[in-house]
């Protein structure tokens, strides 16, 4: 099971970081980065990821077997910690169409190891101002959490049927999206984990980036 050993920090800059490091010495697949608080945790598209010490999940896995819908493999898995059926493409995860876990992959492929690291909501906080985020707040620990999406993610991450399962907590599909490029409707995800839009102009597949919604 991923997991073990695990490396815990009551503070660090961001788990990814030192998960990335323990891949460059040669640790071993399924090494946990846990900390209590980062001092610059990142999200996706470079943003800040904010938790106060001990209220989220801040963790890192280091992944020397790994395909290419781990991004959705990671996402599935903390939806179903977080009994969440909204999934943003490609892996925010939703409460009520409030973000309450982010997803960030990180590696080199070609060295054969990728960083997994997920951030859980988990109690209750005064989130930033402009910061659309929800916690958990079920009575669960932050350990408990943990372990649950521990459990989840050795699961998922060999599971056949990921796709359908991200398929079925599907946020956008059916609804209006844009990005830097262009806008149109959501259609789903083809097999390859690409977002399909349809546009004025056809359909289109979106490899990667963000989308926004539309009115």
């Amino acid at each position: 099971m991923i997991g073990r050993p695990r490396v815990h920090h009551a503070l660090t800059d961001s788990t990814n970081e030192r998960a990335k490091e323990l891949a460059a010495s040669g640790a071993v697949n399924g090494t946990l980065v846990t900390a209590d608080e980062q001092s610059a945790g990142r999200g996706r598209q470079g943003r800040e990821w904010v938790a106060p010490a001990r209220s989220a999940v801040l963790m890192s896995v280091l992944l020397r077997e790994f395909d290419a819908l781990l991004p959705l493999r990671a996402a599935v898995a903390a939806a179903e910690t977080c009994g969440s059926e909204e999934i943003k493409w490609p892996n925010d995860v939703w409460l009520g169409g409030r973000k309450v876990a982010g997803i960030l992959v990180e590696g080199r492929p070609a060295e054969g190891w990728a960083v997994l690291g997920i951030g859980v909501n988990v109690v209750a906080v005064e989130f930033p101002a402009g910061l659309d985020a929800v916690a958990l707040d079920d009575g669960r620990s932050v350990d408990a959490v943990l372990q649950a999406l521990l459990v989840s993610l050795d699961r998922w991450l060999g599971a056949d049927d990921v796709l359908r399962a991200w398929r079925e907590r599907d946020a956008l599909k059916g609804r209006g999206v844009s990005w830097g490029e262009g806008s149109g409707t959501a259609a789903g995800i083809d097999d390859s984990g690409a977002l399909l839009v349809d546009t004025a102009s056809g359909r289109t597949a979106l490899q990667a980036g963000e989308v926004h919604l539309t009115l």
